[in-house]
């Protein structure tokens, strides 16, 4: 595998595909560019998701993210962008991609985009005494 970024997603199969479980991961240095300035943008990105038959794979996460650095994207449409890249990759039962902006213009921003598979229900949250 190379370590160029690259927009390609790698996947892996499932260790327990009859289970939902949660997947989290937080990705704190993504960095794109202002379409309007060319300055650039920086967000912590955290992924939550419930895989179904594959998971992503870190290091193609990684240079995927890396992709968007010399790359002109509006938060709103950049957040979707990579939630979509990814539900096209693994195709999870559930997923949400939380981008939290830094400070541009004195307004901070947070995204958050979510897909959930067809028919799939989030199990009962369950509270221990």
């Amino acid at each position: 595998m190379s370590t160029q970024p690259s927009k390609k997603l790698e996947t892996f199969a499932n260790p327990q595909p009859g289970r939902d479980y949660t997947i989290r991961m937080r990705v704190p240095e993504f960095t794109c560019l202002c379409p309007k300035t060319g300055q650039p943008d920086f967000a912590e990105m955290r992924l939550e998701y419930v895989a179904d038959k594959t998971c992503v794979e870190l290091k193609s996460l990684k240079l995927y993210i890396w992709s968007f650095r010399d790359e002109g994207h509006f938060h709103e449409d950049v957040t979707n962008r990579i939630l979509d890249d990814l539900v096209r990759a693994t195709k999870p039962r559930f997923m949400r991609l939380t981008a939290e902006f830094g400070v541009r213009g004195g307004i901070y921003t947070t995204v958050i985009a979510e897909h959930r598979k067809k028919g799939w229900k989030s199990p009962a949250k369950v509270e221990l005494a």
